[in-house]
């Protein structure tokens, strides 16, 4: 494992080079082609990408990215890590319109960005004639970087770099569910915090471990809990790229770990069941084999709500999943599970972090802090309390052994004219219990509480289930009968489309 005393992303590339060297780091696919990439080749990419960056903007310089995960795109990240440079990641999914406001109050300086951004990059140089731009997988500007911007090459000392790792390095801004989006900063010391600490996962994860990265790398999560933790434990990291790509590159890779959100969970466990259903005189470890490789040990999953159902269909077939819990405002992780905590948990409190509940709400004073949003001090002092412990405007419980339980959100609150608290999220976990209940939202008019569902209409197809109407009545019948009189649910609106979401799985509250 590396040194446990680093402070910046750039050593931390540095020394995953030194420990393991030709050891395979990362996989992709490209066109058919399995491709590897040792961890002495990624940091020789990084200070290429580190080189090129420096001779065309400042160090220090706000540099956006945009794109999907791919080797190119996290090659220009440990670039931009390596040389010192704040940087930017932005969805691949914005729109123009939403990048210029994005890019604007991030005062970005220059775009890295993969092909398929071009027309909506016209667009932004149209509007910041000023702005510089690179893209990523280019032939001309970016292909040829290792070669032209290699240790050999007249701008070699250009990779040399000091870093202050409290000072700002990266802006995640935050997915904007219910209001504005803020830019939050995160050093270089934050980033690290947050994966260097000792009892990480209670040993389950090992240094042979395969991950397969199925998540956005402009998360933090994702970057944070498979890069940069895949660094540390010289895990092999294989990029899954396109989603429609997961259930292949599961077979390809045969992954032994995978950070996962909910809705790909489901998924999975959806897809282990189809086959088991089909192939009845398999095993269950047989049908898992079919769909994960066969290798597949543990999940951790994150950013939304997760149904307990979910971690106890996996146990039926051998793979261990939990939940972890984190903000970007935290550094990422704030909790982390292991083999003893509740399958209705988020894991049990990191030793680096503290977590006090207030007033009903979750509490965090950690190392790993924001230094705040950008250009928004009033935003920033209203996320602490005058102590300084972290608001993360959940509501929360926690155990005398450090297990966190999430029960909602703070802003969500319902206050009936009575004065009680009513917590949305508790009536829609429990909506979510009914198999006809694909999902649920629930909120108040006046007094009243009402609760939008969207069927599980292949449930209904599979159980002659004609009136869906009036089943879900009497599913929230069932629900209503073990609630408290405020918590019940007066109106019932059934939806013919999804909730709308957030790329995480989040509910949309509007």
């Amino acid at each position: 494992m590396v040194s446990e005393n680093l402070r910046t992303v750039r050593a931390l590339l540095e020394n995953a080079a030194a420990v393991y060297g030709e050891k395979t780091f990362i996989r992709f696919n490209r066109g058919g082609e399995d491709c590897e990439k040792t961890f002495a080749d990624v940091w020789a990419d990084s200070l290429a990408v580190c080189r090129m960056l420096r001779s065309r903007f400042e160090t220090g310089a706000h540099i956006a990215l945009i794109g999907k995960t791919s080797y190119e795109y996290v090659a220009a990240l440990c670039g931009g890590f390596a040389g010192g440079f704040v940087l930017v990641p932005v969805s691949p999914e914005v729109t123009a319109a939403d990048a210029l406001v994005l890019l604007r109050d991030a005062d970005v300086q220059a775009v890295l960005y993969e092909s398929e951004f071009e027309p909506r990059m016209e667009e932004i140089r149209a509007a910041l004639p000023a702005i510089g731009s690179v893209e990523l997988g280019g032939a001309a500007d970016f292909g040829s970087v290792p070669e032209t911007c290699g240790g050999a090459s007249p701008c070699a000392a250009l990779s040399d770099v000091r870093i202050d790792p409290y000072a700002p390095a990266v802006l995640i801004y935050t997915s904007g569910t219910t209001g504005e989006q803020k830019g939050v900063m995160l050093s270089n010391f934050a980033l690290m915090e947050n994966v260097m600490y000792k009892a990480y996962f209670a040993g389950t994860e090992r240094e042979d471990d395969v991950r397969l990265s199925v998540l956005p790398m402009h998360h933090v999560f994702c970057f944070v809990s498979d890069f940069l933790s895949s660094l540390k434990m010289g895990n092999t990291l294989c990029l899954n790229g396109q989603m429609r790509d997961l259930f292949a590159n599961l077979l390809r890779y045969r992954p032994t770990a995978m950070r996962v959100v909910p809705m790909i969970a489901g998924a999975v466990l959806g897809r282990i069941r189809a086959v088991h259903a089909k192939n009845p005189v398999l095993s269950r470890e047989e049908a898992a084999a079919k769909v994960t490789g066969g290798r597949l040990r543990w999940m951790l999953c994150g950013g939304a709500y997760l149904d307990p159902k979910i971690p106890e269909g996996f146990e039926e077939y051998g793979i261990h999943l939990r939940q972890g819990y984190g903000m970007s405002e935290a550094g990422c992780k704030v909790s982390v599970p292991d083999a003893e905590v509740s399958m209705a948990s988020v894991g049990r409190v990191m030793n680096n972090c503290r977590v006090r509940i207030r007033g009903g709400e979750v509490q965090v004073l950690t190392p790993c802090r924001m230094i705040g949003y950008y250009k928004r001090p009033e935003a920033t002092a209203a996320a602490f309390t005058e102590d300084g412990w972290l608001k993360t405007g959940d509501l929360g419980e926690l155990t005398e052994y450090g297990e966190l339980f999430i029960t909602g959100r703070v802003k969500n609150l319902i206050i009936l004219s009575n004065g009680e608290n009513v917590s949305p999220e508790g009536i829609e976990n429990r909506l979510r219990l009914e198999p006809l209940i694909a999902e649920a939202l629930v909120y108040a008019d006046g007094d009243r509480i009402v609760a939008e569902i969207f069927p599980n209409e292949e449930y209904a197809a599979a159980n002659g289930i004609a009136d869906i109407h009036a089943a879900l009545e009497t599913a929230v019948d069932r629900v209503n009968a073990a609630a408290r009189p405020s918590h019940t649910i007066a109106e019932l609106i059934v939806r013919d489309k999804p909730l709308e979401k957030t790329s995480t799985g989040k509910i949309k509250r509007k």
